[in-house]
């Protein structure tokens, strides 16, 4: 009997593994994580674009960020909720309608040029993605070894920022970034009637490419929810996961999710900084937003060839937690020079942290899930949440900007890179059975 039940499970598991592994459903699966990142990541040039349109502070211009940002930290227990009760592939169904109802509100924003409005529908996109990703992570980090989750996550992830590469591109082709860079210039010396109408006309630049966003996440949550996708359960667990987690009540016994939900927290941050901070940055060097468009992009691809060394390194050559010490190491060397030089030198500073930052994230979710057994669920929505230092640190960094300088608030990097450090070293054992 204990035969037929071993050979029942290893026959399930290789079903799952076959579905998982079928060209449909790796199709599906990296077909999300290209909208994480093409949504994400234009955020960056919305950044620049809305504190010209919306006449703000950097500081108020990162409120896009925030917006987009907290959604994971208020959503994500909601999250756990509608993938109990929908499943993960109708889940992911709810949530691509969610975030198609997000784009729409842009279409009002831009016709009354209200900033608070482009915010509304930033979150409502941020709590879209925040169901997809509690349910398309873990769905990643289950359905194989344990060991060689990071290589998964890398593909993956290479998808994400492929998109987050070309995103700014497509929208910086829509807002015409060189009337953009001219009416920055020209703007002090307009009449009040004149500068309205020239910032009104440049807000409803952002509707024609939404309107596209809003027909692809509909086509994609009648995709997902046709599809064959498999369920994965996650509420099961083996024996000797079992019996490690002998009397744990709940996911807050487990100290390495915990010191988990924090390095996310800070990897998210430093991340988004990267990213979304660049095209600003690179304006405020001097240089037009028409050549700093491309330096999200250049972040982008930096990640994408992190993720293909991850994905030929690991775990052959190297542990995903050796991963994550060296990617820090160089984040904290590349932040210094990014500080120590100017120009295009600094910027390139900053888009080479996207190698820095690319195994961070494949590293994390597997060190943090390991041995959690039953509360993966549970685990996953408080990662979720960690999410939410997007909408914290690159706050904090406009903030530093405007009071100190654009360079110097890059400071705020370096001693997240440390912590992130500490968990590769020591924190993800913590409270373990090793």
């Amino acid at each position: 009997m204990a035969n037929t039940s071993t050979q029942s499970r290893q026959a399930t598991t290789a079903e799952l593994g076959h579905k998982s592994g079928s060209s449909s459903a790796m199709a599906i699966i990296g077909s999300l994580f290209f909208i994480f990142g093409f949504v994400t990541w234009l955020n960056s040039l919305l950044i620049p674009y809305l504190e010209i349109a919306c006449e703000l502070t950097k500081f108020q211009s990162f409120f896009v960020t925030f917006a987009f940002y907290i959604a994971y930290l208020l959503m994500a227990p909601i999250s756990t909720r509608v993938l109990s009760k929908f499943g993960f592939k109708n889940g992911m169904s709810v949530a691509l309608l969610l975030m198609s109802v997000g784009a729409m509100l842009f279409i009002p924003a831009a016709m009354t040029r209200v900033y608070l409005l482009f915010l509304a529908g930033l979150f409502i996109l941020g709590s879209g993605l925040a169901i997809l990703q509690t349910a398309s992570n873990p769905y990643i980090t289950i359905v194989g070894p344990p060991e060689s989750a990071a290589k998964r996550i890398s593909i993956m992830g290479i998808c994400n920022k492929l998109a987050g590469a070309v995103a700014p591109i497509i929208l910086g082709m829509f807002l015409q970034l060189e009337n953009a860079d001219r009416l920055r210039a020209d703007i002090a010396g307009m009449t009040t009637a004149a500068r309205e109408a020239a910032l009104d006309e440049m807000a409803l630049r952002v509707i024609p490419p939404y309107i596209g966003i809003i027909v692809v996440l509909a086509v994609l949550a009648i995709w997902v929810y046709k599809s064959s996708l498999p369920e994965v359960d996650t509420d099961e667990e083996d024996e000797a996961v079992a019996a490690s987690n002998t009397g744990k009540k709940s996911v807050f016994d487990f100290p390495h999710v915990m010191l988990g939900v924090f390095t996310l927290f800070l990897y998210v941050g430093v991340e988004v900084i990267a990213g979304d901070s660049i095209i600003s940055y690179g304006s405020s060097q001097g240089i037009p937003l028409t050549t700093a468009k491309f330096f999200t992009s250049a972040t982008m691809v930096s990640m994408v060839v992190g993720y293909i060394i991850g994905i030929i390194a690991i775990p052959k050559y190297i542990k995903q937690e050796n991963a994550l010490k060296l990617c820090s190491i160089v984040g904290v060397v590349f932040s210094v020079g990014a500080i120590m030089t100017s120009g295009y030198v600094s910027v390139a500073f900053i888009a080479l942290l996207g190698l820095a930052n690319s195994l961070m994230w494949p590293a994390i979710w597997p060190l943090a899930l390991a041995g959690v057994g039953r509360f993966t669920k549970a685990a996953s929505s408080l990662l979720v949440m960690g999410i939410a230092g997007g909408a914290v640190l690159p706050l904090a960094y406009g903030a530093l900007a405007d009071s100190w300088a654009p360079h110097q608030a890059y400071w705020i990097m370096v001693p997240c890179y440390l912590f992130i450090l500490f968990y590769a070293t020591a924190g993800h054992k913590v409270g373990r059975k090793l």
